[in-house]
């Protein structure tokens, strides 16, 4: 399975000072072609507190999700992209108005981030020791970043075995949620 680290991580492996990647972050962030999402703490009443934000990005390789987000247990955490924009509670499940998992292809099974199961499937996030996470993932299936406005993107309580047992990857319980915008 093949899984993108940190921007940071990469820069070492191949020589870049940090400073050029914070730069090359930031310049990414502000490409016309960036979608910002908020990331709001999911409750049985609906979304709390903002705990972080993801910013997407088109590219070569497929489409990049930089995540920054904090209060989260620490270790693996299931990503996905749902396919419904709501974050509201659906029949006492916190989320569950978001629906399932984005699959416009209706493969009906997941297979992760490069099988051939939902599109919707994501590399999974690891929150470190203060749970935090700061990574940037990949997605290689999703070449056209525009399909994604109006879905939400939720993060799991656990993590994510990319296969149908236990129930979609065994994930749990929906921990983080954003909307991603619509067209401006």
């Amino acid at each position: 399975m093949r899984r993108l680290t940190t921007v940071a991580a990469c820069a070492v492996a191949l020589g870049i000072a940090a400073p050029a990647v914070a730069q090359t972050q930031q310049q990414n962030a502000a490409s016309p072609d960036a979608m910002t999402v908020d990331l709001k703490a999911l409750t049985k009443d609906g979304t709390g507190e903002t705990i972080g934000s993801v910013t997407i990005l088109p590219g070569d390789g497929g489409t990049s999700f930089q995540v920054q987000a904090t209060g989260l247990k620490e270790g693996e955490h299931g990503f996905h992209v749902h396919q419904n924009g709501s974050c509201e509670p659906q029949d006492g499940t916190p989320g569950g108005a978001a629906g399932g998992h984005w699959d416009p292809d209706t493969a009906g099974t997941h297979r992760g981030p490069e099988g051939a199961g939902h599109l919707g499937d994501l590399p999974f996030l690891t929150a470190d020791a203060q749970g935090t996470v700061d990574d940037t993932v990949t997605a290689p299936r999703i070449d056209d970043a525009s399909r994604l406005r109006g879905h939400a993107l939720i993060i799991h309580e656990g993590g994510d075995t990319y296969s149908d047992e236990p129930k979609l990857g065994g994930g749990g319980a929906r921990v983080a949620c954003g909307v991603i915008p619509q067209a401006s």
